[in-house]
């Protein structure tokens, strides 16, 4: 039993168990004796806490006084004194450790090889109950510790009946649990709180026997347990194989109930007291060798057994009868010898049916550098014949293929929801991912608004994952930075950025009544924050994260402010704007000066234009006019003509 800390309530609970366990098992069989172990962790660092306080009282914390913690101690041998083991329980004490994986499985180890100190008879069935509310270290765990030493096998309880070897031995592996619970016809029973049922689920599928029961929170149903799981392996009957098997090939058919055959079975179920069940073995060699076998079959968990000594056989006196060139042996291709064709030279195979100059192996491979028939198969005229296997079915032109080399998930190849083929997991409808191990189910992910995630993140394998900065629950649905997250802590952001004006209290109470607080340290990630920017009345921009704590609360942190307007300087506007004026009215002043010189150069032009026209006379100036008028007078006409001409001057 887990003597942990949390096993409190559970060891009150069975202090009684033995009076009532007598008496139930008294209706089953007449023969029956319960002893008393317990087990909490190997007392080194990590798993226990090494000051000198917490060593003598490692419960020192909760306040409470409870043992130093121990790896295994073996408390009542086996007796058949019910009231004995009563007393014995009552006076046990719980101790503690640190991490949640106790040091189950030395216990059980120790338990099973111990057989004088534990009492086990040789002629019983010898069940061992294994009580606890957390997973157990295995195998290399115990390297976090120092300690390096492989786990031997073997007994370690001293005189005081404690594993001594605790702080030297790694926990044992599954596969030395599996070989000393076989060897000493164990069958163990897991009697588990409900989160670990799965766990030890999977442990009991590699451990023959093995079953797993579901405990109540207090073991109350301790019992119960204990009187199932005897009755369900009194009702199975499987057998094992032990002893040098390589190369051997076993066939098992069981004859259960009713003489009904269940082929490649060795396993019969809700068999009754009084049924018989029967088993028939077929035992052949794929080669002939002339070492002798040894072979052990045993029902699991009994120790009655059937020993088997195989001498092989090479030869019959059949052979003197043989019949030379066989019809039945490829037309005559070979001899008949007890019933098997002796090819002749040339030809090989069962019916002599292929000829030597077909067994070219270049077929078989894949390229030169690869073996024959991938090295699990035997090149036959030119095609691979795959040899069987104990693990499941090989197959393919080259023998490439099989079903038993998929990845596992838990144990289980394919997580147990798909079927391995060539080496890849083809999973089962409702199932995706390399193991098969994620689920297409999106029922879970539905919010109670009918969204997937409540819109915040994105369904991975039946659960949500959420992607939206402080969402969290099993559908994302809370998220106290959603919505408008900036807004409702601007008086917290605005108090924090006027803090020298205002005393801390007030701000830390406006914080407060957002449910928000300001950090200033810089080990927030980006990526995890939302960003917000704000603008004030004076036009200036605040930027800020917000980010979710551990503990889920909202964190502000990285405040700038930037982008503050100043303020207009007045004097600078006026002379910019009277510079402004004079440079003005300077330009539009050379602009006028400009157009009347352009206009004046026009006009000088034309007139020189017109005065190179001119054509001058040398005798006469066009300019020049005379100092003498001459007048006639019309009146005057006829006397002219009468008396003569007559000039006159004047002047």
């Amino acid at each position: 039993m887990d003597l942990s800390a949390s096993m409190d309530d559970d060891l009150n609970t069975i202090k009684e168990l033995g009076s009532t366990l007598s008496k139930e098992m008294s209706k089953l069989t007449s023969n029956f004796r319960l002893g008393f172990g317990s087990f909490v962790e190997k007392p080194v660092s990590p798993f226990i806490k090494t000051t000198a306080e917490e060593i003598n009282n490692p419960c020192r914390s909760v306040p409470y006084e409870c043992l130093p913690t121990f790896g295994y101690k073996h408390v009542l041998p086996l007796t058949n004194d019910a009231e004995k083991f009563n007393e014995i329980v009552k006076g046990q004490r719980i101790s503690a450790n640190i991490d949640t994986p106790e040091g189950g499985f030395d216990a059980i180890m120790q338990a099973a090889v111990c057989k004088e100190k534990i009492g086990w008879r040789n002629d019983s069935l010898h069940l061992l109950v294994f009580v606890s509310d957390a997973d157990s270290h295995f195998g290399m765990d115990s390297k976090l510790a120092g300690i390096v030493i492989p786990n031997d096998g073997n007994c370690h309880l001293d005189h005081n009946n404690e594993y001594s070897m605790s702080t030297v031995l790694e926990y044992p592996t599954i596969g030395q649990l599996i070989d000393k619970l076989v060897q000493n016809n164990v069958l163990l029973i897991f009697a588990v709180t409900n989160e670990q049922v799965h766990t030890y689920e999977n442990y009991a599928k590699l451990i023959p026997g093995a079953t797993v029961g579901r405990l109540q929170k207090d073991s109350g149903n301790i019992l119960q347990l204990i009187i199932a799981a005897y009755q369900e392996l009194r009702s199975e009957v499987e057998l094992e194989v032990l002893g040098d098997t390589e190369g051997l090939n076993l066939s098992f058919t069981a004859i259960c109930n009713n003489g009904t055959l269940f082929p490649h079975q060795r396993k019969c179920s809700h068999v009754k007291v009084g049924d018989t069940a029967s088993f028939n073995v077929t035992v052949s060699l794929s080669s002939c060798e002339k070492t002798r076998r040894h072979i052990v079959i045993k029902p699991v968990g009994l120790s009655d057994t059937l020993e088997m000594e195989i001498h092989p056989q090479c030869s019959c006196s059949c052979q003197a009868e043989a019949e030379k060139n066989s019809p039945k042996c490829n037309k005559g291709k070979g001899s008949l010898e007890c019933g098997v064709c002796v090819c002749s030279p040339g030809y090989v195979g069962p019916h002599c049916e292929c000829h030597e100059s077909s067994l070219g192996t270049s077929s078989c491979k894949g390229s030169a550098e690869q073996s024959s028939c991938s090295g699990r198969g035997d090149c036959y005229c030119g095609q691979c014949v795959c040899h069987p296997s104990l693990y499941g079915k090989v197959y393919g032109t080259r023998c490439e293929c099989d079903d038993f080399s998929c990845v596992r998930h838990r144990g289980l190849q394919c997580g147990g929801n798909g079927d391995c083929d060539c080496g890849e997991c083809l999973c089962h409808s409702g199932w995706t991912g390399e193991y098969c191990n994620c689920t297409t189910d999106t029922s879970a992910c539905i919010a109670e608004d009918g969204t997937l995630c409540s819109g915040r993140g994105e369904c991975v394998c039946g659960s949500c994952a959420c992607t939206h900065p402080g969402a969290s629950g099993q559908t994302c649905e809370k998220c106290p930075l959603c919505g408008d997250p900036c807004s409702s802590r601007r008086s917290c952001v605005e108090c924090h950025l006027a803090s020298d004006d205002k005393s801390p209290g007030e701000c830390s109470e406006k914080c407060k009544l957002v449910d928000a607080t300001v950090s200033t340290a810089e080990d927030y990630s980006e990526d995890k924050s939302i960003p917000c920017s704000l603008q004030w009345e004076n036009e200036c921009i605040t930027t800020f994260l917000l980010a979710m704590d551990e503990q889920g609360r909202t964190v502000i942190h990285s405040i700038e402010q930037k982008d503050c307007p100043q303020l207009p300087n007045i004097p600078m506007i006026m002379v910019g704007v009277t510079l402004a004026i004079l440079l003005i009215g300077i330009v539009l002043l050379c602009i006028w000066k400009l157009l009347v010189s352009v206009q004046d150069r026009k006009e000088v032009a034309k007139f020189e234009a017109e005065k190179s026209k001119v054509k001058w006379q040398t005798e006469t100036n066009p300019l020049y006019r005379g100092s003498t008028t001459t007048f006639k007078n019309v009146t005057y006409k006829n006397q002219e003509k009468q008396k003569g001409p007559m000039a006159a001057d004047f002047y």
